[in-house]
């Protein structure tokens, strides 16, 4: 996990470009979703960190976001209840 505050925008760029970050989260809401998910764009920096994957997320704690991963995220809410 990356915490965004902690990254130099052009580290950050060139990760993305490398894959090796591929999807980013809310550390307070504990959510993760896709780079480009309008949700996303809009938290705070330093609320923003990044994985290179679902299952480093997942590890940290963190649910599927229910606007751009809609599938995963009935999979999680389902398994809840």
């Amino acid at each position: 996990m990356i915490h965004h505050s902690e990254i130099a925008n052009n580290d950050l760029y060139r990760k993305i470009k490398q894959r090796e970050i591929n999807f980013g989260g809310n550390k307070k809401l504990k959510i993760y979703g896709f780079l480009n998910c309008k949700s996303g764009k809009r938290m705070n920096r330093e609320n923003r960190v990044f994985f290179s994957s679902i299952k480093e997320a997942i590890e940290n704690g963190f649910r599927p976001c229910g606007h751009c991963m809609k599938s995963d995220y009935n999979i999680w809410k389902n398994d809840l209840l």
